[in-house]
């Protein structure tokens, strides 16, 4: 094992591929989502990390000069109530307790695994004051396949709370890591969101390895005040407080995998698998520094461990080293809106696919109805230069080998509907709206955003309200809306390749007897799904929320934006194969048009996955196929 400067001893590595390197000023959403899918190892850079020291060291000269927020005080409405020098370990611990109130679902592996990686490396940006141990614990957490379990609901756009409370609890040790997907909706949880009964240790690809059986009372790891006796965590200058101990009861090897509470019903067959980290308490060790500190427990009522064993005694292989909480911790790693930034990146991610795959569909759609090139033209964006109408007509001129300056056509309409003629002006607002959503993302992805912040220089810590998460909100919103106007042209397009007067075709592309359906049902499938999209945009950061006393008068709602706009990309996702569908179909029943296209890619591509008759039948897997072809298309 790897030993640390400033920290226990670190798992280590054992993934191998490409790295991504954290720095903490140059993470992009691209690298980003190589690290939540495994793609990438993390790394951490060196400067990086010695930044991350001198903000720690920064942040200990600091307190020890006066008192800093969260650290020498309560927090929030209790921001002026003091907190004594030999209890601030305790309060942070208390902190972490009393803030590991998410409810709701336990999110995607995929989301908490980005908020892992968001947060460790705004923490390397320096500024946190938070010790270097939990930034090496996060990483490994990355590189080991193990997340914790993270409930969906607890932010309002000010920090995301509850999920960096549940995270630090678990890098503590007293909450057990995950590995893989979460529980089924409807299998039971502890009242602190934590699965009964069988629980199982991961090794570092991600399977059990050794499974453990829960007590019957209480989930592996609890904050019971009444299993062990109580600790005191004070100096000889304050009071005696009295912190709660965190020892449980020791989890047994688990019977056989046919035992009956393993199995029954196969309730468990689809359950995330968690691994549980040993149990600790807080103690004062003796002497002059009257240090408190986490020690491990092996059973209640056993003597402490000696502090040096920390990080290895009876470590479950696979997972990363519980930490030692230290003073001002607790703040620092809550002070983010690390898991809607990690939401943000994915959503956006999922936007910028489909909003390039919306070229080839538009594209095709274009040509099946004979539309006019002139509002494709390289001229009219020129004079109206908007960067993402720019690109978006560009990309059908590409696409279907259009001249930069169509002729005029003799003969025909004299120009179409508009969801053929407006697509540049609205596609356009969903590019331009995604690349500020990405560039968003990637400002708060990579600078410090903690209060209170140490200065750079070591010389000065700033209360602020950089935490407020108004631009990421902001931008969500105008993602989410700008996506509404382009998945209405989407549905528009559906109807028009269903009329024969825009066409020439049967209506509905039907291909039977002539009252034939052909794609009449897709109307209905695509504006269902915009109907959920549509009433999923109101403004997020609309709302308003007092909290705290009042002190806390407002909130960006930046996580419930990021929310939205994932169920937003989803609902797009199938609107824009229902129009696929349609199109492939109208260029097959017009094979000479279909032939004359300069670059069929996209016909080619959809033609080897698409169904290919044109009778009466059931459609659900002629959409699902084409949902599936769109990242391809978006790489044309």
């Amino acid at each position: 094992m790897e030993t640390t400067a400033n920290g226990p001893a670190r798992v280590p590595p054992h993934r191998g591929g490409a790295r991504t390197v954290l720095n903490g000023t140059t993470l992009t959403v691209g690298e980003l989502i190589a690290l939540v899918d495994g793609a990438a190892v993390p790394a951490v850079a060196p400067e990086a990390r010695e930044r991350a020291v001198l903000s720690w060291r920064t942040a200990q000269t600091l307190a020890a000069a006066g008192r800093l927020y969260g650290r020498g005080t309560g927090v929030g409405a209790q921001r002026s109530v003091p907190v004594d020098e030999g209890d601030q370990a305790a309060h942070g611990l208390r902190l972490l307790r009393s803030h590991a109130g998410g409810a709701g679902a336990l999110l995607p592996a995929r989301q908490v695994r980005a908020m892992l990686a968001v947060r460790a490396n705004q923490l390397l940006a320096g500024g946190s004051g938070i010790q270097p141990a939990l930034i090496d614990a996060l990483v490994d957490a990355l590189r080991l396949g193990v997340h914790p379990a993270v409930n969906e609901y607890g932010a309002v756009g000010t920090g995301d709370l509850t999920a960096l409370a549940q995270t630090g609890l678990t890098l503590i040790g007293e909450r057990p890591w995950s590995s893989g997907e979460p529980a089924r909706p409807g299998k039971t949880l502890e009242p602190d969101g934590e699965p009964t009964g069988r629980v199982e240790c991961a090794d570092p690809d991600g399977e059990p390895v050794a499974s453990v059986t829960a007590t019957t009372a209480a989930p592996a790891i609890t904050a019971a005040t009444t299993a062990a006796p109580a600790i005191t965590a004070a100096t000889t200058a304050a009071p005696a407080i009295t912190a709660a101990a965190t020892a449980a009861p020791t989890p047994t090897a688990a019977a056989p995998a046919t035992a009956p509470a393993a199995v029954a019903g196969g309730e468990l067959a689809g359950a995330a698998r968690y691994a549980v980290a040993p149990a600790v308490r807080l103690v004062t060790l003796p002497g002059p520094a009257a240090e408190t500190v986490y020690v491990p427990v092996s059973a209640p009522g056993a003597a402490a461990a000696p502090v040096s064993t920390v990080a290895t005694a009876a470590h479950p292989a696979g997972l990363p080293v519980p930490v030692v909480l230290q003073p001002g911790d607790a703040l620092a790693l809550l002070s983010s809106n690390a898991l809607a930034l990690g939401q943000a990146a994915l959503a956006q991610r999922e936007l910028d696919v489909l909003l390039r795959a919306t070229h080839a569909v538009a594209a095709l759609s274009l040509a099946a109805v004979s539309g006019s090139p002139e509002a494709y033209a390289a001229p009219v964006h020129a004079l109206r230069p908007y960067p993402g109408a720019a690109r978006a007509a560009g990309e059908v001129r590409r696409l279907l080998g259009l001249p930069d300056r169509p002729q005029r056509r003799r003969g025909g309409r004299i120009q179409d509907p508009f969801g053929f003629r407006a697509f540049p002006q609205a596609h356009g607002c969903a590019l331009d709206a995604a690349e500020r959503l990405r560039e968003v993302v990637e400002v708060e992805i990579n600078c410090p955003s903690e209060n209170p912040l140490m200065d750079p220089d070591g010389t000065a810590a700033y209360h602020h309200g950089g935490f407020f998460a108004a631009p990421l909100g902001l931008a969500l919103d105008a993602a989410n809306l700008a996506l509404l106007q382009t998945a209405q042209l989407s549905a528009a397009r559906l109807a028009a390749l269903g009329d024969p007067g825009l066409t020439g075709l049967p209506p509905f592309l039907g291909g039977g007897p002539a009252a034939s359906s052909g794609t009449m049902i897709l109307e209905y499938t695509a504006n269902s799904a915009l109907a959920e999209l549509r009433s999923g945009v109101t403004p997020a950061s609309a709302g308003h929320a007092v909290l705290s006393r009042g002190l806390e008068e407002a909130a960006s709602f930046a996580g419930q934006a990021a929310r939205q706009t994932s169920r937003a990309t989803d609902a797009y996702a199938t609107v824009l194969a229902c129009e696929l569908v349609a199109a492939v179909r109208a260029l097959r029943m017009r094979p000479a048009r279909a032939e004359s296209l300069r670059a069929p890619a996209a016909v080619l591509a959809a033609a080897a996955v698409l169904p290919a008759g044109t009778e009466d039948r059931p459609l659900t897997g002629d959409v699902t196929a084409a949902a599936e072809l769109l990242p391809e298309l978006a790489e044309l």
